[in-house]
């Protein structure tokens, strides 16, 4: 009779690159985003029961955020890249409708604002006009939507892994949903970790008897 390992599934994680560069969100890692990346994987090497994952595209735009130099190389042991597989994922064709209707109410909006601008040029201040033209057409042209094939591959790589998505862009929150993805805010993720800790240490598979 020999004894084996039980084998449990780990949970998988995607992270964007909010979670490292973001000012706002990152302090709970690092004052920066090098030391934000350390001090990740200084906790995710403890962990055994989650995988890490980033998209490539969203990898390679995180490398242009650190210091390589500083990083230990287990960064590319941890932290697995991957993109997602594009062409043997599916989405239900109601989404596209959805993007469509949204995108036209999003361009309407923008030309409301941008007339608003053009009646008030003789009543202010030029620049201040244009200022504010450029924020609201942009917010209403980007607020709550994926604008960049990097938010697509984070939410794509997660549903195709059935990963929890860490991320605070809204617009990839909202359209993670959509497809049924699971999400978590930065803000939250150091403590997530830590409660999976504890799970490595109190939670190792019992071995099984093979006769």
């Amino acid at each position: 009779m020999s004894v084996e390992p039980v084998k449990f599934k780990k949970e998988k994680v995607v992270l964007d690159t909010s979670l490292f560069v973001n000012p706002e969100v990152r302090l709970d890692f690092g004052k920066n985003p090098t030391e934000a990346v350390e001090t990740f994987l200084s906790i995710a090497e403890q962990i055994t029961t989650l995988e890490f994952y980033m998209p490539s595209s969203i990898f390679k735009e995180l490398l242009n955020f650190i210091d390589e130099e500083k990083i230990s190389g287990d960064m590319f042991v941890v932290l697995r890249q991957k993109s997602p597989s594009k062409h043997e994922l599916t989405c239900p064709a109601f989404l596209l409708y959805e993007l469509i209707e949204d995108m036209r109410m999003r361009v309407n909006k923008g030309l409301r604002f941008a007339e608003k601008a053009v009646r008030n040029v003789s009543k202010g201040d030029e620049k201040e006009i244009i200022q504010g033209l450029r924020k609201n057409y942009r917010d209403a042209l980007r607020e709550g939507i994926i604008d960049s094939k990097e938010d697509v591959d984070l939410i794509l790589l997660a549903k195709e892994l059935d990963a929890l998505l860490v991320t605070v862009d809204n617009g990839a929150i909202k359209w993670a949903e959509k497809f049924g993805v699971k999400w978590l805010l930065p803000t939250r993720f150091k403590d997530y970790l830590l409660s999976h800790i504890k799970k490595s240490k109190v939670g190792k598979p019992k071995a099984k008897a093979v006769i």
